[in-house]
Formats: C-alpha cells, structure tokens, sequence
C-alpha cells in the first residue's frame, strides 16, 4: 500500500505524457483525479495505523543494491504519517488551483507530480540512500517550476534555488557516507539503513562527528531554511507560480526539518547534545530575523516567505531543546511541538500563498499599499485571510497556538531566558500580520485601488480546506498528537 502510494503520482504523470497536448482539460482533470487519488491512500494509511503498534507499519523492504547494503525501505511512523497526508493534501489542492489553467498543462502536472513522488519517498524511507535519492527527485522539477512559470526574473531565482539546495543535499551526501563508513569495517559489514547507523552509533565521544554534524546541518538548513541558508527563500518564493509557492513552502521546507527528526537526532545523538548550544543560536536568531526581515516588506508575497523563516525556526528550536533537556518528557513536548509546527505551517503558509496569488491574479500587484476596506468587498477572501494570519500569530484554537505553545514550553523548562528570546520573534509576527490584515482588509480603499473580485469557486475550495484542518487541529488537537508521540517516545529516550 505504501509503495504503491509513493509511485502513483510518477505513474499518473508518466501516462500524461502519452496524452496530445490539445487535451489540456483532459490532462488537468487526469492530474487532479490523480492527486485525489493518492489523497485517499494517504487516508487509508492514517486509517489503518496502529498507535498501540510497532513504531514502523506499513513497512516494505526490498534488497536495492546490496553489495553495498542499501535497500529499498519504506515505512511510515508518527513522524512521517502526518507530512505524507499534508504532501497529498496539497498537491490536490494544488491541482484544482490550477485546473483552468491550459498553458504548457502536460509539463507542469508531470513536474508536480514527480515532485510529489519524491516528497513521498522522502519521508517514507528509512534507507539514508534511498532518503537522498528521494530527496533529489523532489528538489529537480521545483526548479523547473520556478524557471518556466515564474515571474520575471524566474531564471535567476530558479539557478539560486538550485545552486543553494544542490550545495547542501551534497554536504548531506558526504555525512551520509562517512555515517555508513563507520558502520562497518569491511563492505560486507556496513550499511545504509537507518535502523542500523542508529544502534551503532558510531561517532559517539569522536570529535569527527561534528564534522558530520556539520555537513547535515547544511544540508537540512538549506531547506529549512535557517539563518544564514536561507537567502534563496524569498527570490524563489516571490518568482514562483502561486502553485509552486504553496509546494515550496508547505512541503519542501519540510524536507530539511524532517531530516533534523529522523537522521540527525537518531542517528548523532551525543553530537546533537554537544552542540545544542550551536542549533540553539541558528533557531533565535531565525526566529527573530525571520519576523524582523518580513515586517517591512511591502509585497505580500515577500512578507509571507520571510514568515516560513521564522516559523521554522521553532522546529530547529525544538531539536536544540531536545539536545539540552535530560529530561524525556521535555525532550518529548519539544518534538511534539515541532513536529505538529510542520505540519501547521504547511496548512497555514500554503493557504496564505493562495491568497497572495489570487490577489495577484486578481489584480496584477501584490504591494499592500495599493488595497484598502476589503473587509466589505471581499468578504469571503477577508475572512479567510484573518483567520490564517491569526493562526500564522499563534492565536489560540488555531494549529498554530498548539504547536508554538510545546516548543515555548519546553524552552521554558530549559531556561527561562531562552524561552524569553524566542517570544521576541513571536511578538514582533503578531504586529506583523496585524499590519497586513490592518492594510488589506481595513480603512478607506485607496483611490487608485485595482478592482478585487471576491474568491472563485476554485479558488475557495483551495483554500477553505487548509483554514478548517488548523481551526480543528487547534480546537482538537489530541487524535492528531496521538499518532506523533508514539514517534517522538522513541526519540525522547535516544542520547544520555
């Protein structure tokens, strides 16, 4: 079920390619069906997990390459569970978004729906050669999305991305080789699963695993993004198509803060203590540049990926908690927190990238100043608008309040001091979403002000599913920490 999963987008999308490109409406719905489809597995796999169960389900493993010990494994927990179901969530979402659009439909569905492969495969394997295959099958085509259908300078923010995230998966790659080098002495001893670099542990008390370290932090930084990696977030972000947008930000930045959960901490655990002090300066110096850096941005385009900054600073937050506490019940509030963090985020940020691109579609400019009194003339898009920016400031009964309020708790736990610095970043994103929602929605509309339509059809059922999933998670959070604690027990317990 899971394998099957994984490969049906890359399938749906190969049998795309088969069809004329006349057919754009044909190619479209096939997408959309496609995406729905792979939804729905996601669901049954939700379904079917057993919290009382092993930590692994819904496992496959198959021999890859074993002459040098890597298999074909995938598998699903608390962990992966959730982003695999927000993947599939937004790629539909995604697809009805575009569903009326015909340019090029045959290339840009294929690009996303390979993308939503490797995103998949990603977070299912638990083979660290298998991870950075996937991993590179997710990153190609957003390149391609950005440099085709972005804005006009498209090509400069596509080769930026492109250079920023191949330069880390590569530091990746080499710390995932010298992890398999020292699992073993000899070729037939060593290998590449997960399961096994994690019961080895084998740079604990060396001073080469910080070089390891190291190398993950780049590789996962990159895609996180945290402070100083994350320049190529908002050329990329504001010159890509509003579709690309949302993937980018409510998946791929999960890429790098899922990679911290399931490869660093497991596997590097007495490193990841050693240096918590270093991962603790990168997420409060994200978290207040992130706000800082989006207050005075003009385009709600910009503002809104300067936000992902500070947001997900709180998972490497979260990860720096984990390597100071001894306590596992700490350790487990903060991984909660930051697992729960990505999956808000992706609800949230994605939406808010639906509206900053209808407003672009709609009017032809993002720049806030140019709208004003939207509350009464789009009441539909004003609504939805407030209710994801209040969600994004962390208001309570919102996903966002939930998952912020762990991670601060467990910094609380930790120091005091700490938790103080990081409230510093929270207070300044709340005055900066109450200056979008202040400009956009309230006061007199400026006399120069292009004609907005309220949402379409389309356009509304993009957006209003990921508004009521943080409103339930927010009100109801428990089922939804049900199924991530049993992953975040396990790495609780790991390190001294």
């Amino acid at each position: 079920m899971l394998t099957v999963t994984i490969f049906l987008p890359l399938v749906v999308g190969l049998g795309l390619l088969a069809l004329p490109n006349a057919q754009a409406k044909l190619i479209r719905y096939t997408a959309l069906a496609g995406s729905l489809l792979t939804l729905l597995l996601t669901l049954i796999l939700w379904g079917g997990y057993d919290t009382s169960g092993s930590r692994l389900q819904w496992r496959t493993a198959l021999d890859w390459i074993p002459s040098i010990g890597s298999s074909f494994d995938v598998a699903v927990d608390g962990l992966s569970l959730p982003l695999i179901v927000l993947t599939a969530l937004l790629l539909s979402l995604s697809m009805l978004f575009v569903l009326p659009e015909k340019e090029r439909a045959k290339e840009h569905a294929f690009l996303f729906l390979l993308m939503a492969t490797g995103l998949l495969g990603l977070f299912a394997a638990q083979d660290l050669l298998l991870f950075y295959l996937f991993f590179e099958v997710g990153l190609v085509p957003m390149y391609f999305i950005v440099g085709i259908w972005g804005g006009e300078n498209r090509r400069y923010a596509a080769l930026k991305f492109f250079l920023y995230t191949r330069a880390g998966s590569l530091a990746m790659l080499l710390s995932f080789l010298a992890l398999y080098l020292a699992t073993g002495d000899s070729v037939a001893s060593r290998s590449f699963s997960l399961e096994t670099v994690t019961a080895a542990q084998p740079f604990v008390g060396q001073a080469a695993g910080f070089w390891v370290l190291l190398g993950l932090l780049l590789g996962f930084g990159v895609k996180l993004p945290t402070v100083p990696l994350h320049n190529w977030l908002p050329d990329a972000h504001v010159e890509a198509p509003t579709e690309g947008s949302v993937m980018l930000a409510g998946i791929q930045l999960k890429m790098g803060a899922y990679g911290l959960l399931r490869v660093l901490i497991p596997t590097l655990p007495g490193a990841v203590q050693d240096y918590a002090w270093l991962l603790m300066v990168l997420a409060l110096v994200s978290l207040v540049y992130g706000a800082l850096a989006a207050l005075p941005q003009r385009d709600l385009k910009r503002l809104i990926a300067y936000t992902s900054v500070n947001h997900m600073g709180y998972v490497m937050l979260g990860v720096a908690v984990w390597g100071f506490s001894s306590d596992t019940g700490v350790k487990q509030l903060a991984l909660n927190g930051a697992v729960l963090q990505m999956v808000s985020h992706g609800l949230l940020t994605g939406g808010m990238f639906f509206l900053a691109g209808v407003l672009q579609h709609h009017t032809g400019t993002r720049e806030m100043a140019r709208f004003g009194g939207l509350l009464g003339r789009a009441p539909l898009y004003s609504r939805l608008l407030g209710l994801l920016a209040f969600g994004s400031l962390g208001l309570p009964a919102l996903s966002g309040f939930v998952a912020e309020f762990q991670v601060l708790g467990a910094t609380l736990a930790v120091s005091p001091w700490l938790a103080v610095l990081a409230l510093v970043g929270l207070i300044v994103t709340t005055g900066l979403y109450l200056k979008v929602l202040n400009l956009l929605l309230l006061g007199s509309p400026p006399e120069d002000m292009p004609e907005v339509q309220e949402l379409k059809p389309l356009e509304a059922a993009s957006i209003v599913p990921l508004a009521a999933l943080s409103l339930g998670i927010g009100i109801l959070p428990g089922p939804f920490l049900t199924v991530i604690e049993q992953a975040t027990a396990f790495l609780a317990q790991l390190g001294g």
